[in-house]
């Protein structure tokens, strides 16, 4: 592979690097960076111009399926639709069957993804923190962390025994990893649907109250007040009063950091009205406040990252009646799209912060090496067009399942391409 990436706006944060330049990659390797280079006939031109060139964009909350789901999803369905929403790199829930919660099947979860994909877009599993996901008895964390988990989660459930976070949070601790909780208090969601409210009133369904999140978060920063030394990170936050929650904990210096989904900052219950069961997700879409509380806490780092949550099912699963229906959504192909038109056009982010809640971030928390864009340096690249404007069409993902609310919504901002391991893929 040789590749001359030419006059692309290169943006790295973490060198506050924002220049019109070439790049001059070969064979995975960045040879040179600099303005008007030439290359001679071996390389391959890609004119980038007014395209912007980041460090390679990781998604930290992606459900992947396999194993046990794969009519739903594959890894290399799923790492296919990730390569084409600008992702280097995704991060597998553990809500896999067989569960992730043995070395055999985190390594698999790696070696699949490595396998289908060449190490275009690399796989890192999220282990389950409890045997099975069932809050009972912890994982083995030791063997899991060495198997290559970048965090412990029982994603779909939360961890609820306080006495079980308590010992999670402390094992986690010692391999430098987050625990990862979806906040949810389950005695206040049974038979939720939607958010509570007057939309849920109105439509006569059963609610899931903001302060089933709230609750679990509360209880959380308590323990971590009591474990300091371990990471703790909300999945998909999405009400205004978890924002306040974390606001303050950051403000303790507590080690706590936190997710939004860009469906969270861009969608409202008011669209269950239309009882599409493609608005169905857990947690539910919550209400205009929320919204707006949520990018604010973007602009101001309250959030630290921007994940997909994507959640695959397929059409026979998602056409049926509103209760009936599995929550979740697919994300991956729609994420810079939404990010770009609800927060960079509006003035809530700069194109410089959401590559930090889209790449930097997530790999810190992850305690994943931060990319590295420099001479002789290996090139993990995204590259997208801020300025591209297109229409969502599900029959065009490479995802299995199509199960986005976004059909026929037209966004600005769209992935180019991808450059990692040696390996590219171009629009």
């Amino acid at each position: 592979m040789k590749l001359h990436l030419k006059s692309g706006r290169l943006i790295d944060p973490t060198k506050g690097k924002d220049v019109v330049t070439d790049m001059l990659i070969v064979d995975g390797r960045i040879e040179r960076i600099g303005q008007s280079l030439s290359a001679d006939r071996s390389f391959e031109t890609i004119d980038l111009k007014n395209k912007v060139i980041a460090p390679g964009f990781i998604d930290m909350h992606v459900h992947l399926r396999e194993p046990g789901y794969e009519h739903k999803e594959t890894i290399e369905t799923g790492c296919a639709s990730a390569a084409a929403g600008g992702f280097t790199a995704v991060c597998c829930m553990p809500n896999t069957n067989p569960t992730i919660d043995e070395e055999s099947v985190a390594r698999y979860v790696q070696e699949e993804g490595r396998r289908v994909t060449g190490g275009l877009v690399d796989v890192y599993p999220i282990a389950a923190a409890t045997k099975g996901r069932k809050g009972e008895e912890l994982a083995p964390m030791a063997e899991l962390s060495k198997a290559g988990a970048v965090g412990f989660s029982d994603d779909g459930s939360p961890i609820a025994s306080a006495e079980l976070m308590r010992r999670v949070l402390e094992y986690s601790s010692m391999y430098g990893l987050p625990v990862i909780q979806h906040a949810e208090e389950q005695t206040l969601t049974k038979n939720g649907l939607m958010n509570e409210g007057l939309v849920a009133t109105r439509l006569g369904m059963p609610g899931i109250p903001p302060i089933a999140e709230e609750l679990i978060i509360e209880r959380d920063i308590i323990l971590l007040r009591y474990v300091p030394l371990s990471k703790y990170h909300v999945a998909h936050i999405s009400t205004s009063g978890s924002i306040g929650c974390v606001r303050r904990a950051k403000a303790e210096k507590l080690n706590i950091t936190c997710e939004v989904a860009p469906h969270h900052f861009t969608l409202t219950d008011a669209a269950v009205e239309s009882f599409a069961t493609n608005l169905k997700m857990s947690p539910p879409l919550r209400t205009k406040d929320d919204v707006q509380a949520l990018k604010e806490a973007l602009r101001d780092g309250t959030i630290d990252v921007i994940a997909t949550d994507h959640a695959p099912h397929t059409i026979d699963e998602k056409e049926v009646e509103y209760a009936q229906a599995p929550f979740g959504i697919v994300g991956l192909e729609t994420a810079i799209g939404l990010s770009v038109t609800e927060l960079v056009n509006q003035k809530y982010l700069t194109l410089n912060q959401l590559i930090e809640k889209l790449s930097i971030n997530p790999r810190r928390i992850l305690s994943l090496s931060v990319i590295n864009i420099q001479e002789g340096e290996t090139a993990n690249l995204t590259v997208f067009d801020p300025e591209k404007e297109w229409v969502v069409d599900i029959q065009a993902f490479k995802s299995k399942s199509k199960n986005s609310p976004f059909h026929g919504r037209r966004l600005k901002g769209k992935t180019i391409g991808i450059i990692n391991n040696g390996k590219s893929w171009f629009v």
